[in-house]
């Protein structure tokens, strides 16, 4: 067993974080101290399999030795310039995360929702300077249940009335149709459309997949009403689903990416904006920045990033794992699941009714040695790191099966 110093215990720590930090999160009675791979160690010596990844986060699992030597190598160099001067690894980032994706221009940011800000302050800038929509009247196409972060903005075109409440007054410029429905986006498309903005599968909503052909719909009248097409791949992103970018799957590209989360290898935030150059060109110095975005430190982790997704090896993990994962999943459904969805290793599965709730499901699952979190009232979301191996999944996939069993 593990020690640590002082020996704690949980309920110790849990007192501190109820007494002195905001209540924004309501988090499982775990308190963990140590992390590899894809487990984790409370501060009683408790050892856990972690099947959320710190909602993607940590697609690499905790510690990825190759992001660590990044980190520290860099740490021993330089970690912050500014952007008020040049760095070594700036370029070297944009480049090789271009190269990638796919497409020709990057904006590093830190947090996820600093990348959504970014990519909807540049979709309208784009629509005022080349498509002419007169100033202040730009709209952007949202989905229902959608999620792209917390910020007074985002928040302003959720659905989520908790997300919403007392938060007002809101942000306009926004419209939402239905998630999957290419009819209803088509039809709210007007001369004041700037972008659609879309996640290739909505996390937050419970791991939700698109109808066939959605996607090629949207960006067929993306294309014939000059219209920005943005893919929120910030949970989607980064070999979570079996390819680079989720929306692959579809044989579509966007004109914008946004990024996160696995970017920065559960190591520190690193975001990004990537798309097309016309489009992201449309900034000029001093209307955007961030003081910390396109940091030293943060590119040399991103680049490791990159180097691991450019072997291909995370992506046939995800597909060949989550193809057992789902193929596991799917025997469970009418015994103690009603359904299950997702892509990759990656799903979101409903709890049957007179089952637990998600929370109560998650707490068993935790007494078990297995750490999931709810999402809604009755789903959970399982995202393990694309490191587990073959028995870890299974044990996790049997914790479930008994935690659901009617």
């Amino acid at each position: 067993m593990t020690t640590f110093a002082g020996r704690e215990t949980a309920a110790s720590f849990i007192e501190l974080d109820e007494q002195w930090s905001t209540h924004n999160y309501h988090p499982l009675p775990v308190v963990i101290a140590e992390a590899t791979g894809a487990s984790v160690t409370d501060v009683e010596g408790r050892t856990y399999l972690d099947f959320l990844s710190g909602y993607s986060a940590l697609n690499f699992g905790h510690r990825h030795p190759d992001l660590v030597a990044a980190a520290v190598e860099q740490l021993g160099r330089v970690t912050l310039t500014s952007r008020a001067f040049h760095h070594d690894q700036l370029g070297l980032f944009c480049r090789e995360l271009a190269e990638l994706t796919g497409t020709e221009l990057v904006l590093p940011m830190n947090s996820g929702a600093e990348a959504v800000e970014s990519a909807v302050k540049i979709a309208r800038k784009w629509a005022h300077r080349v498509k002419g929509v007169p100033d202040g009247t730009a709209e952007i196409i949202v989905a229902g249940s959608n999620f792209h972060g917390r910020t007074t903005t985002i928040v302003s075109f959720s659905t989520d009335e908790t997300a919403r409440a007392d938060f007002g007054p809101f942000t306009p410029g926004f419209v939402t149709v239905k998630y999957g429905d290419a009819a209803a986006l088509r039809d709210a498309i007007t001369p004041r459309t700037a972008a659609v903005l879309l996640e290739p599968v909505q996390g937050e909503a419970g791991v939700i997949v698109p109808p066939e052909g959605y996607f090629a719909d949207v960006r067929q009248a993306c294309d014939e009403h000059g219209v920005l097409l943005i893919a929120d791949e910030i949970q989607s992103g980064l070999a979570r689903t079996g390819t680079v970018l989720a929306l692959d799957h579809e044989g579509v590209r966007a004109d914008m990416y946004t990024l996160g989360k696995a970017l920065g290898g559960g190591i520190l935030p690193v975001s990004a904006v990537a798309g097309r150059r016309d489009v992201l060109g449309v900034l000029k110095p001093g209307e955007h920045g961030s003081t910390f975005g396109g940091n030293p430190l943060a590119c040399a982790v991103g680049r490791a990033v990159v180097r691991l997704l450019s072997t291909g090896e995370f992506q046939q993990r995800a597909t060949e794992l989550g193809a057992h994962l789902h193929s596991r999943l799917n025997e469970l459904v009418g015994h103690g699941l009603s359904e299950v969805r997702g892509r990759g290793l990656w799903a979101g599965i409903d709890i049957a009714p007179g089952g637990p709730s998600g929370r109560a499901a998650s707490e068993a699952l935790m007494a078990r040695g297995v750490l999931c979190k709810e999402t809604h009232e009755r789903t959970l979301r399982v995202a393990p790191p694309l490191v587990i191996t073959r028995a870890e999944l299974d044990r996790g996939i049997d914790a479930i099966a008994e935690v659901i069993r009617p």
